[in-house]
C-alpha cells in the first residue's frame, strides 16, 4: 500500500488532485492511502514553495501543478 499527502492550503487545485489520486488507484488497482496536508510548517518541511505537492511513502514527487493522469498512473505503477 502507498502512503499518499497531498500538501497544499486546501485550495479547489489541491482538493482535485487528492480525488484525481484516489480515482486512478482505484481505476488501477493499487491500494491507496490518501491524506491532505494543510500545516504550513509541514509543508515547508517538504521543500514547496508552490502547491500542490505530493508526497509518495515520504518522497517528494511533484510540486507546483496538478499533476497530469499520467505522472499520477506512473508513481502508482513503482
Amino acid at each position: 500500500m502507498k502512503h499518499i499527502k497531498v500538501l497544499g492550503s486546501g485550495c479547489k487545485k489541491c482538493t482535485k488532485t487528492a480525488e484525481s489520486i484516489e480515482r486512478i488507484a482505484l481505476e488501477q488497482g493499487v491500494e491507496v492511502t490518501v491524506t491532505k496536508e494543510t500545516d504550513l510548517q509541514v509543508i515547508m518541511s517538504y521543500n514547496v514553495m508552490s502547491t500542490p505537492g505530493v508526497v509518495i511513502d515520504e518522497q517528494l514527487v511533484h510540486s507546483g501543478s496538478m499533476p497530469h493522469t499520467d505522472q499520477i498512473i506512473e508513481w502508482l505503477s513503482k
